[in-house]
């Protein structure tokens, strides 16, 4: 059937007795067709005289068409009627006297309609961002819908929405000056994205703002577009916190001011009492804080009997008809695990931790209550162990692993998360809401997909795949560590180059989004900034910032000339930071998001945001009058260089860096002991810095351990060049193996075995659990997690489903097994999160991953975005091993295991990953033996 022909789209038909959100709707859709045809789409309210092919909008019971067609036997609604949210598109022949064909949208609901008039919004190319987001329409002068029948499926979570919060001060300044302030004007438009994401609940700022008396219109309007409204956790029966500080109604104390407190509950419900919402019960103490010390859960269970009091006289005598939710947030959840509880009819809106780990599910007992379950979930937070609210930190593969849980333990009755000032949370957004419609779909082997389809859905299908892969690694890259976490020394300047490689990946993506924005059609490029480019560059930049700091004050202290150059490239890229800001804020489209990026976020010295971008700290240092070299040879102590052990089986690459401490260059020679010892250079310049590559030439070095040297000099007068201070002697060593040694698994690397979890030599399934990968998950590589997640605890290793890896130790000695797994919390009660490990066939040793469980360590562990669990492995002899890490518990979820001795890693990402060896491959091995790293 053609929806549009030569730029002139058909009627659409809304019976005008529908719902208004039905009818608003419809005209949206009206527009939508405008802005894809060029033509205008005529919204008419007769059935006749508007062409051969119309469009029918309409919802059952509240539509005269429908129910006509419905009784005609032309549309079956039986799949959809009674269902919450439901609706069928069907293309139907001969509608009605005079009309040939007719593409009917029918609504089970008020919003199973909206939700069928905005799909079909997205499927002619309007973007549900196309107003928040900038994403151009393309032109379409003729569309045509397919013959056929498709269904608006019933969503898994029933209220699903968002939380506007910690809103200053980006979004409040930007609303202020575009609609005077957090009013009707402005919620039009959350309302509307909302609809067109297929999600139905909010929670409005409420930091400076009462959503319900700032603008009588706001709640209105709420109602009449579809939205269901509640109020925060800390904001019991649809009053907003500022409704009570800007009165005069005493201490906010219902020990003291009970009276007080009732009736102003009282009034808000009676306000409100016509509209759809679900009420929060409950109560936390004044500015989002904890009660008194004295509270006691007898007086908060007092407090719901009497809020469901006022209920009952206000909205109805059967309060179990009226939605009501409890939020289990912070000390809350303390309250109900000491025994306070509220009746079955209520939601439990469990919380997580407030950066994406979920701190309790239903137990099966809970499960049965008839009100459900429900998740409070964060992408943004004020709050310790640091505030993070400027970019997007949040990555795909963790948001599903959280929510996976969510799903499979029953808290599916309401998920609404915490998304700061909407923008920039605006991916994260829309795939939590679509996870909450359809869990099924979006399982953890279909996320790549999804961003694959947002990216061509909003920038065409001819890029998809490289936006998709710099949507997913900016994001994984900012989850490592949140923006307002780094410091100078996040990232190790001495271990595995590891600041290296973060700023080389953070060039690449900007360099690679640049890129891609250059090969954009200009109408593209204003929401390509918005969502890829603009958070790549700042995360690049405020990364390359604490960088360059680090290596500012590690070259000053090292006595390196170079040191001011870092002090200027760290004010450079501060500067750079500041210019980004001023683009978004000014320059794009004219200013229209002016505000949006006002959130400081650079010199966080505590929990909260510092009051201006504040850069790290930087040295000058004042250079020699003469050239001077100073040498530091990877992982050496100054007083004694020695790189650290080469072997034949991961074929390492060590530097070596001369430095100069004076402005004026200088020569140098470089000489090995033994022709096995190869160096990228022998000679040459410094000007300020120059790094030499050392490596071995395996088909000239010996069997065995060898031994050699390299010698530095800087070259001058001949007279100082017989001085020992003008000569650097570093240490070499490199092992190969005899060619018939047998070695399989991980082989050993300066000390240290490091595995990625999804690298096991085997997998053992138990019964009907299993381990299975979970892409794209975690700092370096992947997690692995064991399915189903319900499933019993384990705690006899020969039950239990486990991974099994082989490693290779080059020396015997005392070692240490670093467990690396994702911060997930003890979500089941009475119930720790363990694991258990052996080695070598011996007894295994069970571990709680959070068998302390301290404050601190979860600061760590949150602030890290993994949490290291240690187990002493004692004495290992040299030679050949196995490891086995069973699972006890569901929800541990592994990304990489790291075997050290005394003296463990101390880079934030850990070391790189170990060569694996097949079974009898040695020194001569070809690359096509090993896999992972090298691979």
């Amino acid at each position: 059937m053609a929806l549009a022909k030569a730029g002139r789209p058909a009627a659409i038909y809304v019976d005008d007795n529908d719902y208004p959100g039905v009818v608003r709707a419809a005209a949206s859709l009206g527009t939508d067709l405008k802005l894809v045809t060029g033509g205008d789409g005529a919204i008419v309210h007769s059935l006749t005289g508007h062409g051969d092919e119309i469009v029918v909008i309409g919802t059952l019971g509240h539509s005269e068409a429908i129910d006509r067609l419905v009784k005609e036997g032309k549309l079956d609604v039986s799949q959809i009627r009674g269902h919450w949210e439901m609706s069928v598109t069907q293309v139907v022949e001969h509608p009605f006297p005079g009309v040939d064909r007719a593409l009917v949208i029918a609504g089970a609901d008020k919003r199973g309609t909206i939700f069928g008039v905005y799909d079909l919004s997205e499927q002619i190319g309007v973007s549900p961002w196309a107003w928040w987001a900038d994403v151009p329409v393309p032109h379409k002068s003729d569309l045509y819908v397919e013959a056929g029948r498709y269904l608006q499926a019933e969503p898994k979570v029933k209220y699903r929405g968002i939380f506007l919060n910690d809103e200053a001060p980006a979004l409040s300044g930007w609303a202020k000056e575009k609609f005077g302030g957090l009013n009707h004007r402005f919620y039009e438009h959350v309302f509307e994205l909302l609809l067109r994401l297929k999600a139905n609940f909010l929670w409005p700022a409420m930091w400076n703002n009462a959503f319900a008396t700032d603008d009588p219109l706001n709640a209105k309007l709420a109602d009449e577009y579809g939205i269901v409204m509640s109020t925060s956790h800390e904001e019991p029966m649809m009053r907003a916190e500022k409704e009570w500080t800007r009165g005069k109604y005493g201490a906010w104390d219902y020990t003291t001011n009970e009276k007080a407190i009732d009736d102003f509950w009282h009034a808000g419900l009676e306000r409100d009492k016509n509209y759809e919402q679900v009420i929060t019960l409950g109560m936390r103490g004044a500015n989002d804080t904890a009660m008194s010390a004295g509270t006691n859960t007898e007086l908060l269970e007092k407090i719901v009997a009497d809020q469901r009091k006022i209920i009952s006289e206000t909205i109805n005598p059967d309060v179990s008809k009226v939605p009501q939710v409890w939020c289990l947030y912070k000390e809350v959840q303390t309250y109900y695990e000491k025994g306070m509880r509220v009746p079955d009819d209520v939601t439990l809106l469990w919380s997580d931790d407030n950066w994406g780990n979920l701190r309790r599910l239903p137990t099966a007992e809970e499960r049965k209550r008839p009100g459900g379950a429900g998740i409070y979930y964060h992408f943004d937070y004020v709050g310790g162990p640091r505030s993070y609210k400027w970019l997007n930190t949040n990555y795909l593969p963790k948001i599903w692993e959280q929510m996976n849980l969510a799903v499979e333990y029953g808290a599916d009755r309401i998920w609404v998360v915490n998304v700061g000032d909407l923008k920039p949370m605006e991916f994260p957004i829309e795939f939590f809401l679509s996870m909450a419609r359809q869990p099924e779909r979006w399982d953890k082997d279909h996320l790549q997909e999804f961003t694959e389809l947002w990216a061509t859905r909003e920038f065409g299908s001819e890029h998809a795949v490289e936006i998709a892969d710099l949507m997913s690694k900016y994001t994984r890259n900012n989850a490592r560590r949140k923006p307002e976490q780094l410091d100078p020394t996040t990232f190790s300047l001495t271990e595995d180059h590891e600041a290296d490689r973060v700023e080389r990946d953070w060039k690449d993506l900007a360099a690679r989004a640049e890129l891609m924005s250059a090969q954009l059609p200009e109408s593209a490029r204003p929401a390509f900034f918005e969502l890829v480019l603009h958070p790549i560059k700042a995360s690049a930049i405020v990364s390359e910032l604490y960088i360059a700091a680090g290596r500012n004050q590690l070259y000053a202290r090292q006595g390196r000339a170079s040191a001011n150059y870092w002090a200027d490239e760290a004010r450079r890229l501060f500067a750079s930071d500041a210019a980004l800001t001023d683009e978004y804020n000014h320059k794009l489209l004219g200013g229209k998001w002016d505000h949006m990026m006002d959130q400081t976020h650079i010199g966080y010295t505590f929990w909260n945001e510092p009051p201006l971008n504040a850069m790290p700290a930087v040295q000058q240092v004042q250079p020699l009058s003469s050239a001077a070299m100073s040498v530091f040879a990877e992982g050496s102590l100054p007083f004694r260089p020695a790189l650290p052990v080469f072997d034949a089986m991961n074929r390492q690459t060590r530097t070596i860096d001369l430095a100069n401490r004076e402005t004026q260059p200088f020569r140098f020679t470089a000489t090995a002991s033994a022709p096995w010892i190869h160096l990228s250079e022998t000679a040459g310049e410094v000007p300020t810095d120059k790094q030499l590559a050392v490596t071995i030439d395996w088909s000239l070095a010996p069997v065995g351990l060898n031994k050699g040297e390299i010698v530095i000099r800087q070259e001058g007068d001949a007279a100082l060049l017989q001085t020992a201070l003008l000569a650097t002697r570093i240490a070499v060593q490199a092992m190969r193996p005899a060619p018939d040694a047998a070695m399989a698994g991980f082989v050993e690397n300066s000390g240290v075995v490091a595995m990625e979890a999804e690298h096991a030599t085997a997998t053992r399934n138990a019964s009907s659990v299993s381990w299975q990968k979970l892409p794209g998950f975690g700092e370096t590589l992947s997690g692995m997690e064991t399915f189903p997640v319900t499933a019993e605890s384990t705690v006899d290793a020969k039950d239990a489903a486990c991974l099994d890896y082989d490693f290779y130790l080059w020396d015997a000695g005392n070692r240490k097994l670093e467990s690396v797994l994702a911060p997930t919390l003890q979500f089941v009660p009475g119930r720790g999160l363990r694991f258990s490990v052996g080695v070598d066939g011996q007894p295994f040793t069970v571990v709680n991953a959070w068998a302390t469980d301290t404050l601190a360590e979860w600061e760590k562990a949150v602030s890290d975005g993994v949490h290291k669990v240690w187990l002493p492995l004692g004495q290992l002899a040299a030679g050949q091993h196995r490891l086995h890490l069973c699972r006890v518990d569901a929800g541990i979820v592994l990304e990489r295991l790291v075997i050290t001795g005394d003296h463990p890693p101390t880079s934030y990402l850990g070391p790189p990953e170990s060569v694996i060896a097949h079974a009898n491959t040695a020194a001569g091995r070809s690359d096509s033996a090993l896999k992972g790293g090298i691979e």
